[in-house]
């Protein structure tokens, strides 16, 4: 992957994605992959300005957010369209999420998820206790009821 002018491109999978950073504008077409997907919509607005989106053209066909609180980041809305599955596109997104995480200076990433832990622990992401989390981490939407109590989280340090 390398980035040209703020847009990713993928160069290990031979496709017309391109991961960028979302617009206002993507927002109900990134709502609509979360509803795909299962996963929540709480507090994503107030957090779109570091969204990114895949694309496949114009359409959205992937999504990943943070939510940044200092040094700390919620990693939210990791979604890809069926149709891209299995094709790298969420590995893409991740690696895109994290280099947006560093240059913001942000030194650990949580998640929660229900159903991906061993995806994320493939990439570093290891479990933790809900009270190992910065309580500025924990006044999210996905902290206080968007995600179920019974989701996962996970951790990656970042350094720096």
């Amino acid at each position: 992957m390398w980035m040209l002018g703020g847009v990713f491109h993928l160069e290990d999978v031979m496709t017309s994605i391109q991961i960028t950073p979302a617009t206002p504008s993507d927002l109900p077409a990134v709502l609509a992959l979360l509803s795909a997907n299962g996963l929540p919509h709480d507090g994503l607005a107030e957090h779109f300005d570091t969204a990114l989106v895949a694309r496949d053209g114009d359409t959205v066909v992937g999504s990943a957010a943070l939510e940044r609180y200092g040094a700390e980041a919620l990693l939210r809305s990791v979604a890809v369209a069926a149709a891209q599955q299995s094709q790298g596109v969420g590995r893409q997104l991740l690696v895109a999420a994290l280099y947006l995480a560093r240059t913001h200076g942000i030194r650990r990433v949580y998640l929660l998820t229900t159903t991906a832990a061993s995806y994320f622990s493939r990439y570093g992401f290891v479990p933790v206790a809900r009270a190992d989390v910065d309580p500025a981490v924990q006044v999210s939407a996905e902290f206080q009821g968007a995600c179920p109590a019974r989701a996962a989280l996970l951790r990656l340090d970042l350094g720096g």
